[in-house]
């Protein structure tokens, strides 16, 4: 008794560490997220290089204007607007724009003078002074000044002709930028419209999976009989299947000994009758030859003694008794062992209807404690101030609205100033032509060696060209200085008081300026303790942060604690720890059964087969021929022909019981062999499985007695905190979520962006390419006209002859 409680001790051992550490199941695995929407946003169709002028410009504003941005300047007249003095202001303003100033002075020097210069040099060559006299001096040097002028003249031209290759590609760009404005705008308030419509999406999507949590949990909770009873079903199937199996397999082992002794019973039953018939037969042939063998007359009828001894059948088929073991057989298949194992996985089948009936109450429980975690959770995104990007939204829209009103005027404004640009750059390259053409026709009608009276029309013409070409320059280049002049000053301060400083964030500063926009504070709108400033919030938004850190909404809601589901972790342990989950008890194999099967082992331990299967050789070793033929050998040497054919006779009987026993006997005997080796093999494991078998059902029926509560209520544990652990899988996401990748205002940054690119790179950038290419060629006009009146001279036909020997 006491080895049998050790026994039972160790197998609960055992049981325990096989349940709870090698097949413990697994939480299933994580939810998969859908992915957050992002905003859709239109990519920019400025593809063009409007900047392809910018370092030069800029290099030059840098040197116009080498000041910093007078933020404090600014600062102070935006502040104190009213109580401004307007004589301090306006000299701190001079003293800022000095660069600019100095530059405006030359353009109106440019202006006066350049009509007042080519009015006079007009006068002046009327009167026949300023080379209007066309009369020329030969000089030795005459040639080398020509050539010195025409390649100064050339030059001048390239360069000319470099500025206004930049006015057409400027001017075509500005009118592009300007066209496509209304179209850019919108896109970029379209872009800002979607990153606002996506935030509340956002939510929304958090939200969804809030719900599909809970429905997922609740149907969880709904299939608790399912799902819980199959986890009890894994931790008893280790120690119950082996057990049925085994119980199985004892059954088709009594079914199996039961059939082959039933066989061996019906094959004895045909078998004795024909072998005892056989044995009188022999013993009569027997008892003939031996009176035939004692006749006075038979001649060495004494040699065949021997032989007449052993004439007789081999074994004599006296099997041990099977009723013991046939009857233990019987008892055992009447004690229904298979439907000991059937009603043993009845019951292993049955355990989810029955976690799913006696959890009822307990499921209820946990629905409305879920229904609170869900309250609980959709509460985080009620709290968020959503109607802010509401009101931000519909001015977005009446600017969108705006901007199409006026997009006919806009393509308007684009087709005049395609139109200006044009034709201003075609004049300055109408006198590109006329100089090149000039050092065209001039240098190809030119004889040097010809008089001055007798150059050729060519040259003439060529020098008349030059001429031509400074007539338009100075027809022209003052008005052409005027536009240089009024782009200058709207593109150069718009780059240095807004493009320059924005890039530097200076400009960012000044609007963070406290009390600068009245009634504006962020950190005081937001009711936050961080100083929260737009160069803040601009700088997060570059790096594509979250809307939660670049607003600090950590100050404005506790989401560690809006989204803490401990809390109810307590109660709903406490809820399944109360349910009383029981799962009654059966035995797996009665103590009539376990008898039965003792005795069946027994039975079949006290069977020889061995001496059966030796009998059965022995008999099946009986062979009648040689006899017969010793018979006929002997009967060959008689001298008395009776005796001769009585031994002949008897020779033949033996040979007819040999037939007999082949024909007859021998089917019988090998059917008989094979069904005593079955059994043999049969009866050789029955003590081995009937061992195996009660040692099994006895491990199962110690974990059904001794451990199946604790593994209904470890499943049971196990089982809640997989469902607690979807819930804090969520948490751990949305928390996630709403930190780092709800919002992110990258977006929101890359239209602001956007806007500073299209008003400072394209529109500005291509604007001030353009004056500062109209100012490049109105600079190089004036040696342009210095030399091209000094070459012409050299071309046109003189009247007056100058003859040098």
């Amino acid at each position: 008794m006491r080895s049998r409680m050790k026994g039972v001790f160790w197998s609960a051992v055992l049981l325990f560490l096989c349940t709870f550490v090698s097949v413990q199941p697994s939480c299933p695995d994580e939810t998969i997220r859908t992915e957050l929407q992002n905003p859709n946003e239109k990519p920019t169709q400025l593809t063009f290089n409007s900047a392809f002028m910018s370092p030069i410009v800029n290099s030059f504003m840098g040197s116009v204007q080498p000041k910093s941005f007078p933020k404090d300047l600014l600062v102070g007249m935006i502040n104190n607007i009213k109580t401004i003095q307007t004589d301090t202001v306006i000299k701190e303003v001079l003293l800022y724009e000095i660069g600019f100033l100095v530059c405006v002075a030359i353009g109106i020097l440019y202006i006066v003078l350049m009509p007042l210069i080519g009015l006079f040099f007009a006068c002046c060559r009327c009167c026949g002074n300023c080379g209007g006299r066309m009369y020329q001096k030969q000089k030795t040097n005459i040639n080398c000044k020509r050539r010195s002028f025409y390649c100064s003249t050339l030059l001048i031209t390239v360069l000319i002709l470099a500025g206004n290759v930049c006015m057409f590609l400027s001017s075509t760009y500005t009118s592009e930028t300007v066209m496509r404005s209304s179209t850019e705008l919108t896109d970029i308030l379209e872009n800002f419209k979607s990153y606002i419509t996506t935030v509340p999406e956002q939510i929304l999507q958090v939200t969804k999976e809030s719900n599909k949590t809970v429905d997922k949990v609740e149907y969880n909770l709904n299939e608790i009989g399912p799902l819980l009873g199959k986890s009890i079903q894994n931790g008893l199937k280790v120690s119950l299947d082996p057990a049925f199996n085994s119980i199985s397999e004892i059954a088709e082992v009594v079914n199996s000994t039961s059939a082959g002794l039933l066989q061996l019973n019906k094959t004895l039953d045909l078998l004795k009758p024909k072998v005892d018939a056989l044995q009188a037969n022999l013993s009569a042939v027997r008892q003939r030859i031996n009176n035939t063998m004692h006749l006075s007359d038979c001649v060495n009828c004494s040699t065949f003694q021997p032989e007449l001894d052993k004439l007789s059948l081999d074994g004599s088929l006296e099997f041990p008794d099977q009723n013991d073991l046939r009857s233990a057989a019987d008892k055992a298949i009447n004690a229904n062992v298979t439907g000991q194992a059937e009603k043993g996985r009845i019951f292993f089948e049955s355990i989810p209807d029955k976690v799913k009936t006696q959890t009822k109450g307990t499921v209820l429980l946990a629905l409305l404690q879920l229904q609170d975690i869900k309250k609980q959770i959709s509460g985080v995104t009620k709290d968020l101030p959503l109607d802010v990007l509401e009101n931000i939204k519909r001015p977005l829209t009446d600017v969108q609205n705006s901007i199409s009103t006026y997009s006919p005027e806009i393509e308007r404004s684009s087709q005049i100033s395609r139109a200006v640009g044009l034709v201003l750059s075609c004049l300055i390259l109408l006198v590109v032509i006329c100089n090149f053409l000039g050092l065209l026709l001039g240098s190809v009608g030119l004889n040097a060696k010809a008089n001055p009276t007798e150059r050729s029309g060519t040259s003439n013409c060529g020098g008349v060209f030059f001429m031509a070409g400074v007539g338009f320059s100075f027809l022209f280049s003052w008005i052409f200085m005027l536009v240089v002049l009024i782009l200058f000053i709207v593109g150069g301060n718009t780059y240095t008081l807004v493009c320059k400083p924005w890039q530097s964030k200076e400009l960012i500063q000044v609007i963070d300026t406290p009390g600068l926009i009245p009634g504006f504070n962020l950190s005081g709108i937001l009711n936050l303790k961080t100083n929260l400033t737009i160069l803040n919030v601009y700088s997060d938004c570059q790096q594509n942060k979250p809307l939660w850190t670049t607003f600090h909404l950590n100050e404005l809601f506790n989401l560690n604690d809006m989204l803490n589901v401990s809390k109810y972790q307590t109660q709903i342990y406490q809820t399944f720890e109360e349910a009383n989950i029981n799962i009654s008890n059966i035995t797996v194999l009665s103590p009539e059964v376990k008898s039965q099967l003792y005795n069946f082992s027994s039975s079949a331990k006290s069977m020889n087969f061995s001496n059966i299967i030796e009998q059965i050789n022995d008999l099946s070793g009986t062979n009648l021929s040689s006899a017969a033929e010793s018979l006929d050998n002997l009967a060959g040497k008689q001298k008395n022909i009776t005796i001769s054919a009585q031994l002949r006779g008897e020779a033949k009987d033996l040979r007819d019981i040999q037939t007999d026993i082949t024909s007859n006997i021998m089917p019988l005997m090998l059917e008989l062999n094979a069904t005593i080796k079955n059994l043999s093999t049969v009866a050789s494991q029955i003590n081995a499985t009937v061992e195996n078998v009660l040692k099994k059902v006895g491990f199962a029926q110690d974990v059904l007695n001794y451990n199946i509560s604790q593994i209904v209520k470890n499943e049971s544990m196990l089982f809640i905190e997989c469902q607690l652990e979807i819930f804090l899988a969520y948490v751990r996401w949305a928390n996630q979520t709403i930190t780092e990748r709800m919002g992110r205002c990258g977006p929101v940054a890359a239209a602001v962006d956007r806007s500073v690119d299209f008003l400072c790179k394209h529109l500005v950038g291509s604007l001030n390419a353009f004056w500062f290419s109209l100012g490049w060629c109105m600079i190089f006009l004036i040696p342009s006209i210095i030399f091209s009146v000094k070459l012409a001279k050299y071309y046109r036909r003189m009247k007056y002859s100058d003859v040098y020997e």
